[in-house]
């Protein structure tokens, strides 16, 4: 009941209430509490009271702080920054003070204001804009948000009985700290076959991306269908999309904040990146290019054509324990023939090189090019490596003098007792 309900409800029963017998007073007391909800001993109050005759007064409102001027400034300096949010705004206020003093020519007392101004007060000032311009603001086309809606979100497991639907992710070289421009691996495996290539560059543009990812798909033995990513910019982009249409390759996404929708991928950003590369930091052309040169070469060849993986038949659940059980441990290069769906001409090329080559070789030139992609590595922004600790001998305590006698006393019952008598203490005088 709204305050309104209960003081007409007050004003009909009180009448009949002082009319009312003692049991009666009780009946009208009991409905008015379960209506009303009051306590009992406060309804007996009310109810006991003249009904106060309360003129109706209008609601004293503060004084506007804030001028036209003041709003108006407001107003363009939220349509040129592109409608941000009104904390985002308050800040650009403060930021862009040098060009609106030129700009709009305000006084002193107006720049107090605009600077004193709240986040909220903003809110309520520009709240009839806000509503004119809504459907403008939030129908026109933004970089991700439109864009997320012609993703769709995969949150089942895809049929995967051919190769090609691939999940993608990138992983950071950036050492201790993520200012600047450093290295990534653009990380990409497909699903049923588990064949991963990855391409490093050198920050995360948009571009760059794209290109890596061009390039990974004509290093893949077949044709790629999908790409499922997480909800990163990297990757939710225009130019992303515009190259996926093109191609006929179908994007996915995975839900914000879930790892575990790109599980595979995710897998083997430890196995293939961050096992090999470490935490070091890498934020040079050439290191990039080292890195490439063991992505393109060797580690794509050992880890494709001579690493076998496993891969996840079936899970069932046994009292508290969960049974996982495997297929057969195979090499990525051998499921891509299982699929029978490869490029021919890639597939008799990757024949000829697994004949002719040596996986111990390969192994060898693997750990010398991680040499030297080591010594690329920007030392004073990576984790220093942590020292094993040297194992210290325990000094055995001296043993007291009643200690000694109780030992002596030992070896004469147990004959093959060794006494050992250490030297004396001379901190305590023995």
């Amino acid at each position: 009941m709204s305050r309104e309900t209960i003081r007409e409800y007050f004003n009909a029963i009180y009448n009949r209430y002082q009319k009312a017998s003692k049991e009666l007073k009780r009946v009208i007391l009991d409905e008015f509490c379960l209506n009303t909800r009051y306590n009992r001993k406060y309804a007996i109050r009310k109810l006991n009271t003249l009904p106060s005759k309360e003129p109706k007064t209008h609601k004293r409102r503060r004084k506007p702080i804030y001028g036209p001027q003041v709003i108006s400034v407001i107003a363009a300096v939220w349509k040129a920054a592109g409608y941000p949010c009104s904390v985002r705004l308050k800040v650009l206020l403060v930021l862009w003070m040098p060009w609106i003093r030129k700009r709009f020519h305000i006084n002193q007392a107006v720049e107090k204001q605009l600077l004193s101004i709240s986040a909220r007060q903003i809110d309520r000032r520009l709240k009839s804009r806000k509503a004119d311009l809504r459907k403008r603001i939030y129908g026109r086309t933004k970089p991700g948000t439109l864009l997320k809606h012609h993703i769709p979100i995969r949150t089942d497991n895809w049929d995967v009985k051919t190769p090609g639907w691939t999940e993608v992710d990138t992983v950071s070289h950036s050492g201790n700290t993520a200012e600047g421009t450093f290295g990534y691996t653009v990380n990409q495996t497909d699903i049923l076959t588990t064949w991963v290539e990855s391409r490093a560059i050198l920050g995360k543009a948009e571009e760059s991306v794209v290109n890596a990812l061009d390039e990974m798909a004509h290093a893949f033995p077949f044709q790629i269908k999908g790409i499922d990513s997480d909800n990163g910019s990297e990757f939710i982009n225009w130019h992303l999309f515009r190259y996926c249409k093109k191609n006929k390759i179908q994007p996915f996404r995975g839900r914000p904040y879930k790892k575990d929708d790109n599980a595979h991928i995710e897998q083997k950003n430890w196995t293939h990146v961050r096992k090999l590369m470490g935490w070091d930091r890498y934020d040079t052309q050439e290191a990039v290019a080292a890195m490439n040169d063991l992505y393109k070469n060797e580690l794509y060849l050992f880890m494709n054509l001579f690493m076998p993986s496993m891969k996840l038949l079936t899970k069932r659940r046994i009292g508290s324990k969960l049974k996982r059980v495997y297929e057969k441990p195979k090499t990525p290069f051998q499921r891509v023939l299982e699929s029978k769906l490869g490029h021919p001409e890639k597939i008799q090329a990757l024949k000829g090189l697994k004949d002719q080559l040596d996986p111990f070789f390969l192994a060898q030139t693997i750990e010398e090019k991680l040499e030297r992609i080591y010594k690329l590595a920007n030392g004073r922004q990576s984790p220093k490596p942590v020292e094993p600790r040297k194992s210290q001998a325990k000094t055995q305590r001296p043993l007291s003098q009643v200690e000694k006698e109780t030992m002596i006393a030992l070896s004469r019952i147990f004959p093959g007792l060794s006494v050992q008598v250490n030297a004396p203490d001379k901190k305590r005088g023995r």
